[in-house]
């Protein structure tokens, strides 16, 4: 069974480098230049609409595609020239799945944790408690909901430090999102290194440390999400909008957008000095930070 270094030199050290990552599809060049390193204990989100490059990236990560340039390693062995071995340390959910449909999800469990020399016993049932599924049934007989919560088994329970997921919560109603989202949360704290792609802002603002945007093939912003939650979105309207030295710009109805990221405890004592005759404060968000990357000519 594999362990996981909790010594601090090691927890410093990332479990998945790539430097100039890049790879092209004839003429076509679906990644460029993409670098990353993400560290043990650290949940990473990767956003961008269909075609941004996503896939790619993570894909290549798991050494099922070639770089055309620059490489990918993972807890030091390179994705494509030693992808075996750099396999050991990942599990991965992909964005389509296929599955043995003849299998009952426990028997699946168990056959892909005895590939990995692992035996999970009684956390089978747990987990499957908790993602409200019977391991017992065969998948044949499943919605699609059900195999995707059949599929995170195999990827939540295998003792490996990096899992790496590509739209994770596909089909899943709500409810189960959360508990996902709890899953991904304690993986964190067991010191586990988290990568995911994602539609869904919400889920990536709730779990995630920093969150890259990529656009057509390139990163074209890294978020840090500490950051982000520090910061809120200030809307109002003035009594008065003939006033100098504003700090925000306000149109001639008075009414005004405000980015304010500082102590929370100065923000209210900033606003007081303004004759403010409306108000709401709410936080900042990736929105707005995307739709710039991504809007309607992205």
């Amino acid at each position: 069974m594999m362990v996981l270094d909790s010594t601090s030199d090691a927890s410093m050290r990332p479990i998945l480098y790539a430097e100039n990552l890049t790879k092209d599809y004839g003429r076509q060049r679906a990644l460029s230049g993409f670098g990353l390193a993400v560290r043990p204990g650290e949940v990473v989100g990767i956003l961008g609409p269909n075609g941004a490059g996503k896939s790619t990236a993570l894909r290549s990560f798991l050494g099922f595609l070639k770089p055309t340039a620059g490489f990918a390693k993972i807890a030091g062995h390179d994705c494509w020239s030693d992808g075996v071995r750099a396999r050991r340390y990942v599990s991965y959910l992909p964005g389509e799945l296929r599955l043995y449909d003849s299998m009952t999800g426990r028997q699946l469990v168990a056959f892909l944790g005895k590939l990995r020399g692992e035996t999970y016993g009684a956390t089978i049932d747990a987990l499957a408690t908790k993602l409200e599924i019977d391991p017992d049934r065969r998948l044949t007989g499943m919605s699609s909901g059900m195999k995707r919560k059949v599929a995170l088994l195999t990827v939540l329970l295998p003792n490996v430090p990096l899992m790496i997921l590509d739209e994770p919560t596909n089909t899943l109603d709500p409810t189960m999102r959360d508990e996902f989202l709890e899953q991904l949360l304690m993986a964190k704290i067991a010191g586990k290194a988290v990568l995911f792609s994602s539609h869904v802002l919400q889920e990536v603002e709730a779990v995630c440390d920093r969150v890259l945007i990529l656009r057509r093939g390139e990163l074209v912003h890294e978020q840090d999400m500490a950051e982000l939650r520090d910061a809120r979105l200030i809307r109002g309207r003035l009594l008065n909008s003939n006033l100098s030295d504003l700090p925000f710009a306000v149109d001639d109805d008075g009414r005004f957008e405000y980015e304010y990221r500082g102590p929370a405890a100065e923000l209210l004592p900033l606003l007081s000095r303004f004759p403010i005759e409306d108000l709401r404060i709410e936080p900042l968000g990736l929105a707005g930070i995307y739709k710039h990357w991504h809007g309607a000519t992205a």
